[in-house]
């Protein structure tokens, strides 16, 4: 998968797949709803020519129900770029239906990529015969003693990365380059169990695991500023300037993919970037002092 930098030349790159292909933004949902396939490539073309490396592609609830329009968004959006495409599904019937509409000569042979897949999702990896795949394996929930159970700390997020991930390999005969590791990113504002701290935590863990050497680590990162004003508290943009400090301390840890909007114009924060700090600080916060540590991002 190619690579999309962020705009310093100095920091290691990153890969990107673009989010945007999400009724979740209301412009997408404006041009599925009318079936504007004119816009929707345009807005596939623009992720890539913004540095996109695949797509993050769902329609919603309607893909259960009209199979045949979710095939023509797929050709719709194939046509129009090269990029693999990251199907966003947890329902394996309707992730069959992607695959087997998926053209891997369209993407220059590039694998489609099965999201999210999970431990507790595991009959999803029936799908992995219909064609050669990747796949992102969702991090935050693990199977305990056939329970399916959510992972509140690092040691937890990082086990169950491995364990499924050299089960991908050992059963499904998957390189584990062909497998990316959603750590699953949290609202700051609601973060009071100090999931972010935990999930940076995990990070570090898989990333410097030598028995999970060329695996990817990838984090949703708009999910971090949502539900905060725009601005923060030097003026600058909040959440470009949250998801960018995630991306700071998380990149040298080994998260090497992000799911984002590619041209929000990424890149490394310098130590004494006002954001940056005070994210440091919530990120040791805990309980109610969270909110208390947030409020001082927008509010001096």
């Amino acid at each position: 998968m190619n690579e999309a930098g962020p705009s310093n030349a100095n920091a290691a790159p990153f890969t990107i797949i673009g989010d945007r292909i999400n009724p979740g933004f209301k412009s997408t949902t404006a041009l599925l709803d009318v079936g504007d396939m004119a816009g929707v490539q345009a807005l596939a073309k623009r992720q890539v020519d913004a540095g996109a490396a695949a797509l993050d592609f769902t329609i919603g609830p309607r893909a259960k129900d009209d199979p045949q329009f979710l095939v023509e968004v797929i050709r719709a959006v194939q046509a129009a770029v090269s990029a693999p495409i990251c199907f966003d599904y947890p329902e394996p019937a309707v992730q069959a239906v992607c695959l087997e509409a998926y053209d891997a000569d369209r993407a220059g042979g590039a694998k489609p990529i099965i999201n999210s897949m999970a431990e507790t999702r595991w009959s999803m990896a029936e799908l992995l015969p219909i064609r050669p795949c990747r796949v992102m394996l969702m991090a935050s929930e693990r199977l305990d003693n056939g329970i399916g159970k959510p992972n509140k700390t690092a040691a937890e997020i990082a086990g169950t990365a491995k364990r499924a991930a050299l089960r991908l390999a050992r059963e499904h005969g998957l390189a584990l380059d062909d497998v990316i590791i959603d750590v699953s990113i949290s609202a700051l504002i609601a973060d009071t169990a100090g999931m972010n701290r935990e999930a940076l935590a995990a990070i570090g863990l898989i990333g410097s695991d030598p028995e999970l050497k060329g695996i990817h680590i990838c984090g949703g990162l708009s999910n971090i500023a949502q539900q905060l004003p725009p601005k923060a508290a030097d003026g600058s943009d909040l959440k470009l300037q949250l998801e960018c400090a995630f991306l700071t301390l998380a990149r040298p840890l080994g998260m090497d993919t992000v799911l984002a909007t590619p041209w929000r114009g990424f890149q490394m924060l310098p130590e004494d970037n006002y954001v940056l700090g005070v994210f440091k600080r919530v990120l040791q916060a805990s309980g109610t002092d969270v909110l208390r540590q947030v409020r001082k991002l927008y509010r001096k």
